[in-house]
This record gives structure tokens, C-alpha cells and sequence, in this order.
């Protein structure tokens, strides 16, 4: 082990948030790093990833997840490098993806630990566009709604690490796409993508109407992400068979009470709808797939990765919750070396 290393700096999760989370609800903590045993490796994080999914599991709840434990470390996606190892299959100098993140240093056997290929990419983006918010992109758009050439395609939180690449595949598969987001710089961003109608739902008013002056003949696919509103104005544009993959609903992650749902949920069989929420871990059998088309696509500037950047471990919870204030433009990281 690399003598000089002996310990790190790790976020905790000091309290649970109630409503939307503070920095009272963080704690940097100095951690001591123990000795490599045979088989371990210690790793440097050089970038490390926050996403919504990250707040359910700051409450005490049964999830498809456990919830993160008070006054220990919490995990995330994070990319680094080897820096000192016993383990033959991950030699000094190998860059790996593991669930690691919110520290700076991880002394770890290998399970769970991914080999990243060499390639001229930046390997942040193993973190966004080729890694979980890419995949659950495509999976969405391929798996799960099974959008076709030719039909329309609605994206809430069009401008985030999931929807701008929602975006981007639903134009590359031949879709008509109209995007919602909250600023009108967003807009501009995804205009840059080709985006063909775009609703700065902060702005225009009525998004029911908004959506459908923008679909007047309807949607095909929504790609859901918010919930609430949109997931109502989606429901009274849908074309008949028309198909919604619910990735996420950010809009109600930090609510204390619960919240009403649309009032329109009858036109889920009157439309013949076809409505399906999906987990892409589950899906991850088919990422080699997905790899090599991205890869493709972002060797040609057929896809963008937009990411939004924080520096140093410190800032990793203010870009956590710069997430539910609309903060981020495409991934939002935090970069640690």
C-alpha cells in the first residue's frame, strides 16, 4: 500500500433530510484507511457522480435499495484509479467504475469493481452518457417504450443526465421531440440538439396546453422523469396506444406529505395506454449493446455530453441539491482529483 496515504476524507449522511435537504444533513469526516489485505486494491476517485435516485435512500424506507445509514459514508457511481494494489487482475495505474463515491479513497476487494477500456473518451463520462443515465436513456426509449421512427416523443426534465440524452437518442431513432425544462438557457442547450419544440414550463403558462400547441396531433412516447403536472399534461396529449417509460418522478422526491396524483389517470384505459416504471440495473445485460452505440455515436458528434462540474469532495452535497434547484446542466458532477 502506498505508505504515504493513510487516511481519507468521506461525506456521511449526519441526519436524515426532512423536505428538501440542507447541508445540516452532511458531515466531511476524516476515515483512517487500513492495510491492504491480499486480493484488495486501494483507489483514488477521481470523479464521483450525484443523481436523484440518491434522496430516496436518505429515508428510513424499504426500497428496491437499502437506505443509506446515519453517520456512515454514503455511495454513489464514481470513476477512479488504482493506486496501490494486491490484486493481480487490477494492477497500479487501472481506471475502474465502482459504487464508491462521496470519498476520496477506498481500500476494497474488487467485487463490484469495473475495469474501464482504454478509449480517448474522457472517463467522466463513464459517469453520464456512457454510464447509468445513458443506459437508463436508451433503455427507456428501446426497452421499454419501443419508440419508432417517425412518432412524437415527450421528455420532462429534458435537460438533466437522463433527459438530454433522451433527447438526443429519440432524434438519432427518427422522432419528432419536444422537450420540458425550467430556464430558457436549458432551452437553448437543447436547441443546440436539434430538439424540435421545446416548453420552459416555468414560463408558458398552462403546460396541458403548452404541450398540446407543441403535439397537436399528440404523443406516441412520454419519457417520464417528473411526475406531478407533467405526468397529467403527458396524460391528456397521449395518442391512443401510446406508450410512457417512467424513469423518475423528481417531483415529488422531497415532499413530506403525500401528494395527490393526476386527476386524468382514466385516460390510462380510455387511451389504451400502456405505462411501465423500470429500474435499468435490471437491464444491465444489455449495456454492452448500448456501449458500442454510444461509444459510436459520440466518436461521430452524433450525441453531446453536457456535464456540470463541482470541484473537490467538500461541494459534493451542494451539488446534490442543486439537483432539485434545477442547477445542472446534462450530468452534474463532483470532480475529486
Amino acid at each position: 500500500m502506498n505508505s504515504t496515504i493513510t487516511e481519507t476524507r468521506e461525506i456521511h449522511l449526519a441526519s436524515r433530510p426532512e423536505g428538501m435537504p440542507t447541508a445540516e444533513n452532511f458531515a466531511l469526516v476524516n476515515k483512517p484507511l487500513s492495510p491492504l489485505a491480499d486480493g484488495q486494491v486501494l483507489i483514488k476517485n477521481l470523479w464521483m457522480s450525484v443523481d436523484p435516485y440518491m434522496r430516496g435512500r436518505m429515508v428510513d424506507r424499504k426500497s428496491y435499495v437499502p437506505p443509506f445509514a446515519l453517520n456512515q459514508v454514503l455511495e454513489g457511481g464514481a470513476i477512479g484509479e488504482v493506486i496501490a494494489s494486491k490484486n493481480s487482475d487490477f494492477p497500479i495505474g487501472t481506471k475502474v467504475s465502482s459504487m464508491l463515491g462521496w470519498r476520496e479513497h477506498a481500500v476494497t476487494d474488487t467485487t463490484g469493481l469495473t475495469a474501464l477500456p482504454q478509449t480517448e473518451l474522457d472517463c467522466s463520462h463513464f459517469l453520464g452518457v456512457l454510464g447509468m443515465p445513458g443506459m437508463t436513456a436508451w433503455t427507456g426509449l428501446t426497452r421499454i417504450a419501443d419508440l419508432k421512427a417517425g412518432e412524437t416523443l415527450f421528455v420532462s426534465a429534458a435537460s438533466g443526465a437522463v433527459g438530454s440524452v433522451a433527447c438526443q437518442i429519440g432524434k438519432l431513432m427518427g422522432a419528432r421531440v419536444i422537450a420540458s425544462v425550467g430556464s430558457d438557457e436549458k432551452a437553448e442547450l437543447l436547441r443546440s440538439y436539434g430538439v424540435d419544440a421545446i416548453i420552459n414550463y416555468k414560463t408558458y403558462g398552462t403546460l396541458t396546453q403548452a404541450l398540446t400547441k407543441a403535439a397537436p396531433e399528440g404523443i406516441d412516447v412520454y419519457f417520464e422523469n417528473v411526475g406531478g403536472e407533467h405526468l397529467a399534461a403527458a396524460l391528456s396529449n397521449m395518442k391512443d396506444h401510446g406508450r410512457i417509460a417512467v424513469c423518475g418522478m423528481i417531483s415529488q422526491y422531497n415532499d413530506t406529505a403525500p401528494t395527490s396524483g393526476p386527476d386524468n389517470l382514466a385516460l390510462i384505459v380510455m387511451r389504451k395506454l400502456k405505462l411501465e416504471g423500470f429500474i435499468v440495473s435490471e437491464h444491465w445485460a444489455h449495456y454492452p449493446e448500448f456501449a458500442v452505440k454510444m461509444a459510436q455515436w459520440l466518436a461521430e458528434g452524433k450525441v453531446k455530453a453536457e456535464q456540470t462540474i463541482y470541484q473537490g469532495l467538500e461541494q459534493a452535497p451542494d451539488a446534490f441539491i442543486g439537483l432539485f434547484e434545477g442547477k445542472n446542466r446534462g450530468k452534474m458532477l463532483v470532480k475529486l482529483a
